[in-house]
């Protein structure tokens, strides 16, 4: 099956073949003819499987035809992170070159007074976050009644994010006769209401069980103890063929040190969390696309926001509080057809998260022991710094200043109050903030789509 069978239009056809593609992936061979035919749809994919083109061809066929309203966007898409909504941007731009649609993003950090222009022009595609789409909406500068095509993508990751009584209270000010498509990794039962309360008849398309892993993704648990961590970590990445990995943390301050430890043992490493700002965040993910740094250190705020091509590793340095974010974190790699590898490390705290990640996922994940294929053993020994990939410099011998004891002790403070503590900022990033910690009237420094018209105004080692 090539796109032409899909029954876009040859200005689609001409820019998808621009962009490189030729052929469809499953979720895009299902679900677009189905949104072409104008029926609502649920999607559900797993990360990295070309969900964003399945609605964004057809959109733009759709979309084709009509005229924007000042302040009346024809369609919208809701994303619960600026970062997806900056990747959707572009897939407007890339797909869409060939048309002639106004878009415009409505997401925190960008001046209300140059969205409310772009949105006073009138607009043929909105991407928004919930959070800034009801602020503006409850000013009176946006009108919803003649949106016709609502996109909610990422739908548990709203849920995680605290966004479903928004997504439930937009849905409200929308027209009844609209057309509704949803997308989602996971259908927990909340994501199933929601469907059942505003979808009408659904088409429902499936390419891969729910939180299942992407059978391109080979991956190991690794035993560990919690003051060893950065020693294990070291090793695998000394002894395993690692061309560039991204290694997950729980927490923004384990980001933090882990990163500054890789540096002083000769890593070339960067990091992102909430408490970098944007312009930095993008300027350091443009250093691990070019190769400029091999590794790079985040937090949950990346497990869903990155698409860069060819991740050879993805390491769980902490094992994730909730089992959805495992399966996102672990969907860096393994990405359109290549193969990839996963370690999480497990300690003896961890080990209700690995049953519940285990019994989302429907199959029981190896401990790395010594003989396997791809395992390493626990006493091996670091290859020489000059072998290293992507070492900065030698390694010159372990951390110095805080002991390893008061390492533990706090550690131990943080692990008691992990639970509640991540919950309450999750939840309050969902509501108050944007998922990298910037206020909603913060400065946004990242790049600019060309089509819009919005201005951007410590453990050992």
């Amino acid at each position: 099956m090539t796109f032409a069978d899909l029954g876009l239009s040859d200005e689609l056809l001409r820019a998808v073949s621009e962009a490189g593609y030729e052929t469809p992936t499953p979720i895009q061979a299902q679900a677009i003819p189905p949104v072409l035919m104008m029926k609502d749809l649920i999607g559900i994919a797993q990360t990295g499987t070309g969900k964003t083109a399945s609605f964004v061809l057809p959109m733009i066929d759709i979309l084709a035809h009509g005229r924007s309203r000042a302040r009346m966007p024809r369609s919208l898409i809701l994303e619960p992170t600026r970062e997806l909504a900056a990747q959707v941007a572009e897939n407007f731009e890339k797909y869409g070159k060939y048309h002639k649609l106004s878009m415009a993003l409505l997401i925190g950090g960008v001046s209300m007074g140059d969205q409310i222009k772009a949105l006073e022009k009138g607009v043929d595609v909105l991407i928004a976050t919930p959070g800034r789409l009801m602020d503006l909406f409850e000013r009176g500068n946006i009108l919803l009644t003649g949106c016709g095509l609502l996109v909610i993508d990422e739908a548990d990751r709203m849920l995680d994010m605290g966004f479903i009584p928004d997504i439930e209270n937009i849905c409200t000010k929308l027209p009844t006769n609209r057309q509704t498509l949803l997308f989602s990794a996971t259908m927990p039962p909340p994501i199933k209401k929601l469907s059942d309360k505003f979808l009408s008849n659904p088409k429902y398309v499936e390419v891969a069980r729910p939180a299942t892993a992407s059978a391109n993704i080979t991956q190991w648990l690794v035993k560990v103890d919690a003051r060893k961590k950065r020693e294990k970590l070291r090793q695998l990445l000394d002894g395993e063929n690692v061309t560039n990995a991204i290694v997950f943390c729980n927490r923004k301050t384990t980001v933090r040190e882990l990163n500054k430890s890789l540096k002083r043992h000769g890593f070339a490493s960067a990091e992102i969390h909430g408490d970098i700002d944007q312009n930095t965040r993008l300027a350091e993910l443009e250093r691990f696309k070019t190769g400029d740094v091999h590794i790079l250190v985040a937090s949950d705020v990346a497990a869903r926001g990155i698409d860069i091509k060819g991740v050879s590793h993805v390491f769980n340095f902490d094992a994730p509080w909730h089992p959805d974010d495992y399966v996102h974190r672990i969907g860096r790699t393994g990405r359109a057809g290549a193969t990839g590898v996963a370690y999480t490390f497990v300690t003896k705290e961890d080990a209700e998260a690995i049953d519940n990640i285990q019994k989302l996922i429907g199959t029981s994940i190896d401990y790395a022991v010594a003989g396997d294929e791809g395992a390493v053993e626990e006493e091996a020994a670091p290859r020489p710094a000059k072998e290293r990939r992507g070492k900065a410099k030698p390694d010159r011998g372990g951390d110095r200043g805080r002991g390893a004891s008061t390492d533990g002790r706090r550690r131990e403070s943080e692990d008691k109050a992990r639970g509640a503590s991540y919950r309450e900022e999750e939840r309050a990033r969902g509501r108050h903030q944007q998922v990298d910690g910037t206020e909603e009237d913060g400065a946004w420094n990242g790049p600019v789509p060309d089509f819009l018209n919005v201005g951007f105004a410590p453990q050992e080692g």
